[in-house]
């Protein structure tokens, strides 16, 4: 089957040339065949997504086009677990605010994407359905906690699919898979009806498999919503129409606290070849640096921050107010029945962190420390966009690992930093788009752009270009 962009498949469809009922019947044997592979669908929604196509005129870039949700995104009388037991038989009676949005335009759903359990983690290997398998390895891990997203984007099932990022969960994943993942500025598009990680913290974004394609779809979802009060009221650019592989004028700064962390020869020779390549584009590319000890806190800042809101954001998963109930002969035994039997060890475990720097006698040197922490981090990072429009690093210091080898619990500078620095983006709320770069023993590496507050366009220029260059755009596995 030919896997198309957006704007491919609207040409193709709009002037007769492709036949959308014949292209959505391959494309189900299609979903069948990479189900089987990579197991990253929770729900497969064909019924509504015909239901989708026979509403669909084609007269808009998005109208007809398939896609996927990650299965944090409610969406009303289709289960929605956030691939949790606790959650596995929960069917919202309303959608997300960007679920609408996509349903105005069109867009036609083929499923829900697995995630590690409540978008915490960063394998995608806790989810209740099982791991998810990277599509160029099937060994490998697609990453977390959007893989499932991410690997259907980079088998090309889609061109585009939703995810939600909270420390890397898009961006880490999408370089994992070999494909463009976009974290917004925070308040950008709204996170109404998204079941929540840590609201601070908490961005929707999406994966597409070139940077037109997320123009496109960031374009669509940006904007006010009133029922998300952290939602900005800032005039959505035309992203797409403002698009220019012109970066001459650009300056940007190579973050060589990260960078200097790499020790795989092969992704720093490449990181090296896309510093050139920036340099031969005409753009002004200097190194900066942040202090080594302010990028140790990186990790620990952000596990104390995102994991105290979650233990506050998810209380009410108790089994009497939401949440799969338990038996038990009085309210305190059926709420610790049903969170004992309902969430994963490694949940459970966040929770205990995140109620002990919530307490009372624990906030201020645990809580409220992060939280300074956490502003001098942005004050530092915040001084080198005085000077600089794009700040560099890579993705990440490896390829993405096998699924039996997965793990986090690591202390060295090389994981400290350059595997937990896109969290950076996060803490500051900026935008971050990670972007493929190039392939070792057979997989995909990446780089990550980050760029001011609501800066999205000069992030998406400076991707445009470099993919332009690269030559990398569109790709995707389907063999492994």
């Amino acid at each position: 089957m030919v896997q198309y962009s957006i704007e491919e498949l609207h040409r193709l469809f709009s002037s007769g040339e492709l036949n959308p009922q014949d292209y959505y019947d391959e494309l189900f044997e299609e979903v069948e065949l990479q189900q089987k592979r990579l197991n990253a669908f929770v729900t497969i929604t064909k019924d509504k997504t015909y239901q989708d196509l026979k509403n669909a005129d084609f007269k808009d870039l998005l109208n007809g086009i398939p896609y996927v949700l990650k299965d944090n995104y409610n969406t009303k009388g289709i289960k929605t677990t956030a691939s949790s037991r606790m959650l596995e038989d929960y069917v919202p009676i309303y959608n997300a605010h960007v679920v609408d949005l996509l349903t105005k335009k069109g867009v036609c759903l083929v499923g829900k994407a697995s995630m590690d359990e409540l978008a915490m983690g960063g394998t995608n290997k806790s989810a209740l359905t099982g791991p998810v398998y990277n599509p160029w390895d099937h060994t490998r891990i697609a990453g977390g906690s959007s893989g499932g997203s991410a690997a259907l984007v980079g088998s090309g099932v889609v061109p585009f699919a939703l995810g939600s990022d909270t420390g890397d969960s898009i961006r880490k994943p999408a370089g994992f898979c070999g494909v463009v993942g976009l974290k917004p500025t925070w308040g950008r598009i709204s996170r109404y009806g998204v079941i929540p990680y840590a609201s601070s913290l908490d961005t929707v974004g999406a994966f597409t498999r070139n940077v037109r394609d997320m123009a496109i779809v960031t374009e669509t979802l940006a904007g006010r919503d009133d029922r998300d009060m952290t939602s900005s009221d800032k005039p959505v650019p035309h992203y797409l129409e403002n698009l220019t592989d012109d970066i001459k004028n650009l300056k940007i700064a190579v973050l060589t606290s990260v960078s200097d962390e790499m020790r795989n020869p092969q992704i720093k020779e490449n990181f090296a070849y896309v510093v050139q390549t920036l340099k031969d584009l005409g753009a002004t590319v200097e190194n900066v640096r942040m202090p080594t000890e302010i990028m140790r806190t990186l990790l620990p800042t952000y596990t104390i921050i995102a994991n105290s809101e979650a233990t506050s954001n998810h209380s009410c998963l108790d089994g009497i107010k939401y949440g799969n109930r338990q038996a038990g002969t009085t309210t305190d035994d059926v709420m610790i029945n049903s969170r004992t039997n309902g969430f994963g060890d490694h949940i459970k475990r966040r929770f205990i962190l995140g109620n002990l720097a919530l307490a009372t006698e624990n906030q201020e040197r645990m809580f409220r420390k992060a939280q300074r922490v956490r502003r001098i981090i942005v004050g530092e990072l915040n001084k080198i966009y005085e000077n600089y429009d794009i700040i560099l690093t890579p993705n990440g210091g490896s390829v993405a690992p096998r699924v039996d080898e997965a793990s986090d619990d690591r202390l060295s500078d090389e994981y400290l930093i350059l595997e937990n620095h896109l969290c950076l983006a996060n803490f500051a709320g900026t935008p971050s788009l990670s972007l493929p770069s190039g392939f070792v023993d057979g997989m995909p590496i990446a780089v990550n752009l980050m760029g001011r507050l609501f800066e999205e366009q000069t992030v998406f220029n400076c991707a445009y270009a470099l993919e332009n260059a690269l030559g990398l755009k569109n790709q995707y596995s389907r063999e492994g």
